[in-house]
């Protein structure tokens, strides 16, 4: 017993130790950095063996229809478009500033995933990246099993879906104050921003 007591004490500060040269080498906690392949095969293992087998197995109990995908639509326009995008590519500013960048929910590494796990994830975060717990009342697991819906519908977005998330996309006070001046402008008046040069 102390031997093997002995081995695991050993074995953890060389895997410390390892930790910290990798860490040194990979620019400390900076999220500039890639992550690279070991990174994150690691860190999907992880993930892997700490999602519950309950939650993995999980079905969605919500039917799929026109309806569904359109409130999911305005809902991720509306909170999820910030970091994933509304094709969910993530490549917009924010999610690929973070670490690890957002990932292209159409392809086969978040599409392989079960709707129980996609799920999971929605609702509970994930630790280690910028994925936040959207969970906690129970018309939120509606949304959450609705959006599920919609990440499944991703590969295969339209155009003129995506426009119509456009549209439903939060506005930055920037991108307010340019649509009062169109309107402004449209109705005949000055925009406020030639009107400052003419004094």
């Amino acid at each position: 017993m102390r031997a093997f007591l002995a081995g695991a004490v050993v074995f953890a500060i060389v895997l410390g130790a390892a930790g910290f040269l990798y860490l040194k080498k990979a620019q400390g906690f900076s999220a500039r950095a890639t992550p690279p392949a070991l990174e994150k095969f690691a860190a999907h293992l992880a993930r892997d063996i700490a999602m519950p087998a309950e939650a993995k197995a999980k079905q969605n109990t919500i039917p799929d229809s026109a309806e569904v995908q359109k409130e999911a639509r305005a809902h991720w326009a509306d909170h999820c478009a910030a970091c994933h995008a509304n094709d969910g590519s993530g490549q917009n500013t924010m999610g690929q500033q973070m670490y690890p960048p957002a990932p292209d929910m159409r392809k086969e590494g978040t599409q392989k995933m079960t709707d129980g796990e996609l799920f999971y994830i929605i609702e509970n975060g994930e630790r280690l990246t910028g994925m936040p717990a959207w969970g906690g009342t129970k018309h939120g697991q509606e949304d959450s099993w609705k959006l599920v819906r919609f990440i499944r519908h991703l590969p295969s977005l339209t155009q003129a879906e995506i426009r119509e998330m456009e549209s439903l996309n939060p506005k930055s006070p920037e991108d307010l104050e340019e649509e009062k001046q169109e309107a402004e402008f449209l109705k005949g008046g000055t925009p406020a921003e030639h009107q400052h040069h003419h004094h």
